[in-house]
């Protein structure tokens, strides 16, 4: 097994229980926090079917999208005795909430963070047997939570196993592998199967892998090829009609993913109905309010301990992918009312097009009753783009939209046309050729 990331954390106790010989060859040690899986009790079953709605808006207002309470407590305010003493009652419980009933500024504050990395350094320590390998298992290059967490109940007895052996690839690196063999700096290593848990290229990396073009034909991979850059995580300046959902710099993997997927799917749902009702056919995220998205999650990723590691999170698994941090650390529940906010005020920081139809541009332009009323009299600048969206003709300006309609649907190659109408905003004319 080459990797002790999530997937092979939770991959290496089943292996070793059915495998002859199982070796681990680890580059990092990675903590690992557990979950004590277990049938649940009929009572707690019984609960939860009776309380969904009670869970789910417990879920709606939570920072991490989860329907538990969270520790209000710094690690900094309490005695070396209380500290312990939360940390363990924590433990016991198990999974994320390990992180989140723990200390409030455990991903935050440094003093935090040790205290509890101390914890589990102690834990590993007195489940491993082995002095050598449990100090092998304990991280020294990341802070606890920094990285995506693993989350398993057997993870550090397995290696107390006699047929598991635990290699050291750091300090002496692969240097090659056939059909039967892995070799490193220190040795050669026979094997009949090899598993290859090492990671993927995360957050971007599935959006990439399809070839989304936006206006000018314009690839999101080259819109990305210095960070991603989305508003809200929502939509892209430059692709209009892409919504994205748990896309880069939304709470996506930091927060309950369930959760946050639906609440994309209702935002996305409620905006498809403004638009019908508004008769609008193109959203696009403005680029003003991307940029500042943009720095916004910066900023706030920069006040956690999150840089601090070389994760996925920040694209540092991916030789050649630009380092950032492309996760909303804000808060669930305050990205879900920043998100609510933008809807409520018109959908604010998107660019929205009204739609005008017509059986033919000639149908549609030559009746003055047709026209927006607002179209009278006042100076016009037009924008022709095809079926695709892909612009055809520059800005011209006119006085009088009968003819500038004219002018353009006159060439065959345009579609549709944006018509901005000076300092008041924009109308969308898409055009039904007889």
């Amino acid at each position: 097994m080459i990797g002790t990331g999530a997937s092979g954390v939770q991959a290496i106790p089943r292996i070793a229980r059915q495998a002859s010989h199982l070796t681990v060859f680890q580059r990092t040690a990675n903590w690992v926090v557990p979950v004590w899986n277990g049938p649940m009790k009929a009572e707690f079953v019984d609960w939860v079917k009776s309380h969904y709605d009670e869970i789910r808006q417990n879920c709606l207002a939570s920072g991490g999208g989860v329907p538990f309470e969270v520790s209000h407590t710094k690690a900094a305010d309490v005695s070396s005795a209380e500290r312990q003493r939360i940390l363990e009652k924590a433990w016991a419980v198990g999974g994320t909430r390990f992180f989140a009933q723990s200390f409030s500024d455990l991903l935050t504050d440094q003093f935090a963070n040790d205290a509890a990395a101390q914890f589990v350094a102690n834990y590993i320590r007195n489940i491993v047997k082995s002095p050598k390998i449990a100090e092998m298992l304990i991280p020294t290059d990341h802070p606890l939570g920094t990285k995506r967490p693993p989350m398993d109940d057997d993870y550090y007895a397995t290696f107390n196993r006699p047929n598991v052996t635990l290699v050291d690839i750091r300090s002496k690196p692969i240097t090659g592998i056939d059909a039967k063999t892995v070799r490193t700096q220190n040795g050669m290593y026979e094997l009949d199967a090899l598993v290859l848990a090492t990671g993927f290229d995360a957050i971007t990396g599935p959006l990439l892998a399809i070839d989304i073009r936006g206006r000018g034909g314009v690839s999101l991979r080259e819109k990305w090829l210095n960070g991603a850059r989305t508003y809200l995580g929502l939509g892209a300046a430059g692709f209009p009609n892409l919504f994205i959902i748990t896309g880069p710099l939304s709470p996506s993997v930091l927060a309950n993913m369930p959760t946050a997927i639906e609440q994309h799917v209702d935002w996305i749902a409620d905006c498809l109905g403004y638009m019908r009702d508004h008769q609008m056919s193109v959203i696009e995220a403005d680029r003003q309010a991307e940029d500042r998205w943009v720095a916004h999650t910066a900023e706030v990723a920069q006040g956690t301990l999150y840089p601090k590691a070389n994760s996925w999170y920040l694209g540092s698994n991916i030789p050649g992918k630009p380092r950032q941090f492309s996760v909303y650390l804000g808060g669930f529940n305050n990205y879900r009312e920043r998100c609510n906010a933008v809807a409520q005020n018109g959908y604010e920081g998107f660019v929205l097009r009204p739609i005008f139809v017509g059986a033919s541009a000639k149908q549609a332009f030559d009746r003055t009753d047709e026209l927006p009323p607002i179209f009278n009299n006042r100076p016009l600048s037009v924008r022709a783009y095809d079926t695709e969206g892909m612009m055809v003709d520059a800005d011209v300006a006119h006085d009088d939209p009968r003819r500038l309609f004219d002018q353009f649907f006159s060439d065959a190659a345009t579609d549709y046309i944006h018509v901005h109408l000076a300092r008041r905003g924009c109308f969308a004319c898409r055009v039904d050729r007889a």
